[in-house]
């Protein structure tokens, strides 16, 4: 299970957001993506920040009450995102995710994002490597 790699189950096509983005069409684009948050890159593809659902939130509560759109991705974003790198083992991973750590990573190879994996991608993973096990026993 060591060997199985972040890059194995990673999602290599994520939905992305940039700092300059308008927070409303931010919250149209988390909507479709089905994703809990993502990745803030810069124009060279580098991870600025990450923005979910929960930083979205208070904000645009107070957006919609005052019937205003003047907030970006930016005033809103965790900056210095934690991030894993595709080589990272799934186990490994898996450890960082069991406190109370995101549920979501971006990941970063020579500083350029190349994918997201999510607490969802970790257990398929496991699930994968148990279904050999069983079916294989040692």
């Amino acid at each position: 299970m060591e060997s199985i790699k972040v890059k194995d189950y990673m999602n290599k096509r994520p939905v992305t957001f940039s700092p300059d983005m308008p927070l409303s069409s931010a919250l149209e684009k988390l909507l479709r993506s089905q994703q809990t948050g993502g990745p803030v890159i810069d124009a060279n593809k580098r991870l600025v920040g990450f923005i979910s659902e929960q930083d979205m939130l208070q904000q645009l509560l107070r957006d919609s009450y005052h019937c205003q759109d003047s907030h970006s991705v930016s005033d809103c974003m965790t900056p210095n995102a934690l991030a894993v790198q595709s080589e990272d083992s799934i186990i490994k991973l898996a450890e960082m995710m069991m406190p109370t750590k995101p549920k979501l990573y971006p990941v970063v190879d020579d500083g350029k994002l190349v994918g997201i994996i999510t607490r969802r991608d970790v257990l398929r993973a496991i699930s994968t490597q148990m279904g050999e096990c069983l079916t294989h026993p040692v």
